[in-house]
């Protein structure tokens, strides 16, 4: 098995932009990208690969993403959010897999690129309560219960299950997160679709998974190893390292695959040409090396 490169599915949502074609030259017909999916095996949108999709290679060698032969744990993307994403909130394992029959969803966030005085809400500001969170929403003053972070390019946060969130205008964001599509809407500022419907809200089923108490981003920030990667964050579904690049690294994908996101720059991995926005998976037990000038995301899930 070598290392594959991966082809990405694209999401037009109302909220989207085109910050994905000016940093990767994501094109779709509309003009207009919200989600770039770089390493999918979910039914809503399989990431392509030579041959066919991951989820069909995988399917073939599932001892590729573990010794175990484990299902595929995690989805990647790309958000551009040219307008505020919903407030919305995510199921865990539990929950999702009884009402909804698919997984739960926690999430990291990278952010590549944001705008002056651009942020993100995570969680609330202080604990509160099921009552007061309905309250508000029916109020339309949800937000003022919600805690805003300002983030710059390079910051992470991760975003478990069950925690309040919205992604601001002016951000592009990488996103890893469980292999689910489960998300629900607590409030979208009365926003219509293009057939100028009000989308859908959750608002129950939010109100059942959300976590009242207050926010606090349990992302690692650790030094820079002498490699040039370091650790932003790791959870029971994944691993995910910074990688800047100069020169070459040699790594292995020992306990797990390995997805490899390039931000920006270029060169090899395993001799084969690389650009910004390229990505690549990894089968578990191969060693792979990178080499060149560049910016990658390095992603994991020795745990699983």
């Amino acid at each position: 098995m070598s290392v594959i490169r991966l082809t990405p599915v694209l999401k037009d949502y109302l909220w989207g932009g085109r910050a994905l074609t000016e940093l990767f030259g994501r094109r779709n017909d509309s003009g207009r990208i919200a989600e770039s999916w770089e390493v999918s095996v979910h039914k809503d949108g399989p990431s392509g690969c030579a041959g066919g999709t991951l989820a069909s290679y995988l399917a073939e060698r599932p001892q590729a993403v573990n010794a175990r032969g484990d299902r595929l744990p995690v989805l990647i993307k790309y958000i551009d959010a040219h307008a505020k994403l919903s407030v919305q909130v995510h199921p865990d394992d539990d929950y999702a897999r009884r009402v909804e029959g698919d997984n739960g969803k926690t999430e990291m966030w990278y952010v590549l690129q944001a705008e002056e005085g651009a942020g993100v809400y995570c969680g609330f500001k202080r604990a509160t309560t099921r009552a007061e969170v309905k309250s508000a929403l029916l109020a339309g003053t949800v937000e003022q219960l919600l805690n805003f972070v300002p983030v710059k390019a390079g910051d992470c946060l991760l975003v478990e299950a069950g925690t309040v969130h919205a992604i601001g205008a002016g951000c592009v964001i990488c996103e890893v997160q469980q292999s689910s599509n489960v998300t629900y809407r607590l409030y979208d500022y009365g926003r219509r679709d293009a057939c100028g419907n009000l989308r859908p809200l959750h608002t129950d089923k939010a109100l059942d998974v959300l976590n009242y108490a207050p926010f606090v981003n349990k992302a690692t920030a650790s030094p820079r190893r002498e490699d040039g990667t370091r650790l932003l964050a790791q959870c029971r579904y994944f691993r995910c390292r910074e990688l800047l690049l100069h020169g070459e690294y040699v790594g292995e994908a020992r306990d797990s695959f390995v997805a490899v996101n390039v931000f920006g720059g270029e060169g090899c991995i395993d001799g084969e040409r690389f650009a910004a926005g390229d990505s690549f998976f990894v089968p578990c037990g191969q060693r792979f090396s990178l080499s060149g000038s560049a910016s990658a995301l390095l992603t994991d899930s020795p745990s699983v």
